[in-house]
């Protein structure tokens, strides 16, 4: 954050510039989800891309806040399609104003996102970017497929987060180097990292949900469980249980068992089965292949703090 925050200055600018309209309603939920203690991590790995490539122009501005819209648009229509009640902390856009006008604000940014896009010029970064948002969705909805499927597999599982959760880290990445004209072994190396990254910070967000603390994080506590969300926890104690186990499970993604004993139990077999354990260890995997895919870099100030955003995807679950 201390890197990058001259240049987030301008990108918060062109969002908050870019989130207006004459529809009163857009500026006012936009502005609720947008200004609502999010991280801007996904737009700050643009700004501290471009600054380890030591690109000294602009274009990197309007390219993060169309990143930043991508992911808002993507966190509304997943807010109504979870019927989730709580995001950092804040009761969620749908809560208040419904989810006709969440879905409709989501493709409105979405639409913003793209008029960014095309006001930088490279078919190049317009690609990598549109490409990204149709992974997204593709993503969204196989996960939506999977929903209380407690057979899903873990290669099903990773493949998911690959493109809800890693491919916009990656985009945010890569459009840097297209931005600093450099080569595409630099393109892919940055690709590396964000997908990496992305894939580290999905499997710690999944370990959260069942944390004892998760309502500090800017989470209701079991979300993913009483949405019947087969997450790499749930998929590793269902495939390391007894029976009577995965009777539980089965119940549990299948909604029949919701109950905040219920949840207790499933903690209670996710640490018998240190499938929360194993998921981090898994987490801390893919962050070591995001650090080293930074490794043909010469040490600096802003390759130091891309390391450290690993760190901290990792250690947020400590």
């Amino acid at each position: 954050m201390n890197l990058v925050a001259a240049d987030l200055n301008h990108v918060n600018a062109v969002i908050l510039e870019r989130m207006q309209s004459e529809v009163v309603l857009i500026p006012e939920l936009a502005g609720h989800l947008i200004a609502g203690g999010g991280k801007r991590m996904r737009p700050m790995l643009t700004l501290a891309s471009a600054r380890l490539l030591d690109y000294q122009g602009t274009r990197q501005h309007k390219l993060a806040a169309a990143v930043e819209f991508i992911h808002t648009a993507t966190l509304l229509h997943d807010d109504v399609v979870d019927g989730s009640g709580l995001r950092r902390g804040r009761r969620t856009a749908n809560i208040i104003w419904g989810n006709p006008a969440s879905v409709l604000v989501g493709d409105f940014l979405f639409s913003r996102s793209f008029e960014l896009m095309v006001e930088d010029g490279s078919l190049k970064v317009l690609k990598i970017l549109s490409h990204a948002s149709n992974i997204i969705a593709e993503g969204e909805v196989n996960q939506l497929s999977a929903q209380r499927q407690v057979e899903t597999g873990e290669d099903r599982y990773l493949d998911i987060i690959s493109a809800k959760t890693a491919a916009l880290f990656a985009a945010a990445c890569k459009v840097s180097a297209v931005v600093a004209e450099r080569e595409e072994q630099v393109e892919w190396a940055l690709e590396s990292y964000g997908r990496n990254l992305g894939i580290a910070f999905q499997l710690v967000d999944d370990a959260i949900d069942y944390a004892e603390d998760s309502a500090t994080m800017g989470k209701d506590q079991g979300d993913d469980f009483r949405d019947g969300k087969v997450t790499l926890p749930v998929i590793l104690a269902f495939a390391r249980g007894s029976e009577g186990d995965r009777a539980f499970w089965r119940d549990a993604m299948g909604g029949q068992r919701t109950s905040d004993g219920d949840l207790a139990e499933a903690r209670r077999l996710l640490a018998e089965t240190d499938a929360l354990g194993d998921t981090l260890q898994r987490a801390r995997h893919y962050g070591r292949r995001a650090i080293d895919a930074l490794g043909a870099f010469p040490p600096s100030r802003a390759k130091s703090a891309m390391v450290e955003a690993v760190e901290f995807a990792v250690s947020r679950a400590y």
